[in-house]
């Protein structure tokens, strides 16, 4: 079902509207930026075997080639011919693998922690952040279930390690959901240097999970930038395409005209429990909580219950520097987190043996995205 309408859409619709200016480099200025990467003096000896790989590498950025290793799509997708990326497919693949983990009746209850602030002691601010203690305290309490495994997701790893990244959504999803592939095909794209995307890990972490657990601070009145990232780049996960041959790769007018056509908005992770934590020192707590249940809500993932989202104030207006012996001493909040976790395994134990439903959950709804 596409979105409602009382137009018939005219026959430019599915042009797609151009006009931006170009950010193509010269071949001077693609290296110079290339080549700055290496500063360290340990890359002196090597400038001729560097200047070998720049010019490697402006081939690939002249000749755009995002995906340079593919195969054939094979039998599964609607153009078996179709050249897919093997990158892609690895990520098809472990997609796959978590969902067949998620639907294993026997196996574990799978709880997903997502510590959410940037901070971290392993580079430049040389300490923790209190969401990663507050997620340990979560994780201590429902390790003590039999039968629950938990995974954590640290997206402090964006700021301190090596080659994590999460590359910004390049908003597919808004010339059309067609357009938009489950899982997210932007990314490797070699020519532009846009590799080491972290989501194709993530992504199956979401998918296996029965239920999951945000623990963000407020950074200015909104979610941390590492949970915006991951939440920008989850829109494939609601309403994307999962079988890129149908839009040639990213034919834009293409996937206009198949949405047009009509779009049914597979909800990919639709049915997962949620819990969340947002802490914040002055402002914007419950905006925040809110807008993050809203999202969630939105793509049909499920609230654990009342005691599962939590908005607190921690060390509210005192001195960052002492915020650490501020939640020591602030007993209180670490239980309503033990409680929160309770509550979603308590509600993820409930929906895998039967006994949890959502009113209206079966209804068809008029409108999609």
């Amino acid at each position: 079902m596409s979105k409602s309408s009382n137009t018939t859409p005219s026959p430019t619709a599915i042009e797609p509207r151009k006009g931006t200016p170009s950010p193509r480099l010269a071949e001077t200025e693609f290296r110079r930026r290339f080549l700055s990467r290496f500063q360290d003096p340990a890359f002196d000896s090597l400038r001729s075997e560097l200047d070998k790989i720049a010019s490697a590498a402006w081939d690939a950025y002249e000749h755009e080639r995002k995906a340079p290793r593919t195969r054939k799509a094979g039998a599964a997708f609607s153009d078996a011919n179709y050249d897919l990326s093997v990158d892609w497919l690895a990520a098809r693949d472990a997609i796959h693998a978590a969902q067949e983990r998620h639907l294993d009746a026997e196996g574990p209850a799978r709880i997903l922690l997502i510590s959410g602030s940037s901070r971290s002691e392993h580079t430049c601010p040389g300490e923790m952040s209190k969401s990663y203690r507050l997620m340990k305290i979560a994780q201590e309490t429902i390790d003590q279930t039999a039968g629950v495994k938990t995974s954590v997701l640290e997206l402090h790893r964006l700021a301190s390690e090596y080659g994590r990244m999460i590359h910004p959504c390049k908003a597919c999803f808004s010339t059309s959901p067609a357009l938009c592939h489950w899982p997210c095909s932007c990314y490797p794209n070699y020519s532009l240097g846009q590799v080491d995307d972290w989501m194709n890990e993530i992504y199956p972490m979401w998918v296996e999970a029965h239920g999951i657990m945000i623990v963000t601070p407020v950074n200015w009145y909104h979610v941390s930038s590492p949970v915006k990232l991951m939440m920008d780049r989850l829109v494939c996960a609601d309403g994307g395409n999962p079988d890129p041959t149908l839009t040639q790769g990213k034919d834009a007018k293409l996937a206009k005209a198949i949405e047009l056509d009509g779009w049914s908005y597979p909800r990919h992770l639709a049915g997962r429990l949620f819990s969340v934590i947002v802490h914040g020192d002055v402002e914007g707590v419950e905006n925040v909580r809110r807008s993050l249940s809203d999202w969630l809500c939105y793509m049909h993932l499920e609230p654990a219950g009342p005691l599962a989202e939590l908005d607190r104030y921690i060390g509210y207006w005192k001195p960052y520097a002492s915020s650490h012996e501020e939640l020591d001493a602030d007993e209180a909040v670490q239980e309503e987190v033990r409680n929160a976790a309770r509550t979603l395994v308590e509600a993820v134990a409930a929906k895998r043996s039967g006994k949890l439903s959502s009113a209206g959950g079966k209804l068809s709804q008029p409108r999609q995205k």
